[in-house]
């Protein structure tokens, strides 16, 4: 059985936010570990400190040095840092960012050398976290330039819902000009893509919101809908892509017309995001799409207002992991059925 366990790396993310709270939930259910084998990137101080703060005492971490081989029975705490640092639950410093980027470092080293099968990232803040090392906007960006991918997806998943967004952590008054037909058409092979091999779907009904309020009302209230998003959704359609739109955002989630499809394509971050958080705030998870490695996160951030105060809701971290090592099978599945065909003929055969 454990040589079947998926490894999960997770990274530690702000160390004065609630990433190391949700972690430790997370785990203190033991039916976790039948499906995996945890390997969270931290310090024994930084998480003897936390278990304190919540006060739970039947839980352990197994600790391990680096490079050693997980314990599959146990939740596991490879030291990336020795020195004992100051946590100040519910602050923001450069301090917990300098850790953030360690821990993420630390997970990001043992993914490529094949340690973790894949890499489940805590919240960080943005802000703190920006230094000579790191100057991404958030993991996304990060990550992308860490593994060498030249161009990613910010997916969020729910039971019921997926929205990808073509353009992400960048200011509002930019959006439009970052809105193409390329940038468009990109977002939409990758999620094309993803849904495919990663999610199981064999052909993929995608939709597409437009830019503009109302979708533009036949150029009424913008253009780019007629000479931006139309265009590239009919190229989509000319590579055999199953892709309507453009949809007015604000109906489209009002009547639920999500449900009719596997996955959205906002435009932007918060036309996204915040129908996606409202429908799936506490069971959401962001999935990076397109990278050469599985990597999710929970769809929350720091929560430095209830840091260190034992309310923190671990649910949507659970399912990030829960979902880590769905994609990382389905994609391995993929990648063996892609390799010989003739076994997509047989699974046809017995599924028919």
């Amino acid at each position: 059985m454990s040589e079947n366990k998926i490894r999960v790396g997770i990274s530690q993310g702000d160390i004065n936010g609630i990433g190391m709270e949700v972690i430790i939930k997370t785990f203190l259910d033991p039916a976790i570990l039948e499906l995996c084998t945890p390997v969270v990137f931290s310090s024994q101080k930084t998480a003897a400190f936390h278990r304190k703060l919540l006060n739970i005492e039947d839980f352990s971490f197994h600790y391990m040095k680096a490079g050693e081989t997980p314990n599959p029975k146990r939740v596991n705490l490879e030291s990336c840092y020795e020195e004992e640092v100051a946590i100040e639950p519910g602050q923001g410093s450069p301090l917990a960012g300098k850790y953030a980027l360690r821990s993420l470092e630390a997970a990001c080293d043992a993914i490529e050398k094949q340690e973790i099968d894949v890499l489940v990232t805590a919240p960080i803040d943005k802000h703190t976290i920006q230094s000579e090392e790191f100057k991404f906007a958030g993991h996304t960006e990060y990550l992308k330039m860490r593994f060498g991918n030249p161009s990613a997806l910010m997916l969020l998943v729910s039971d019921d819902l997926k929205v990808g967004v073509v353009t992400g952590h960048i200011p509002l008054k930019e959006v439009a000009a970052s809105i193409t037909q390329e940038s468009i058409l990109e977002k939409l092979n990758l999620l094309h893509q993803t849904l495919i091999s990663d999610f199981g779907i064999r052909k993929p009904k995608i939709a597409v919101l437009g830019l503009n309020p109302h979708a533009g009302d036949l150029s009424t209230i913008g253009k780019e809908e007629e000479e931006i998003i139309i265009p590239a959704v009919n190229k989509a359609k000319a590579q055999n892509m199953m892709v309507w739109g453009p949809f007015p955002a604000d109906g489209f989630f009002g009547n639920a017309s999500f449900r009719k499809y596997d996955a959205v394509l906002a435009m932007y971050h918060d036309q996204g995001l915040i129908p996606f958080k409202t429908i799936a705030f506490s069971t959401g998870v962001n999935f990076t799409a397109g990278l050469r490695i599985i990597r999710t996160s929970p769809d929350h951030g720091t929560a430095y207002d209830i840091a260190g105060k034992n309310l923190a809701d671990e649910t949507s971290f659970r399912r990030a992991v829960y979902l880590a090592c769905d994609l990382y099978r389905k994609r391995k599945e993929y990648g063996e059925l892609t390799v010989n065909p003739l076994k997509i003929t047989q699974l046809k055969k017995e599924r028919s």
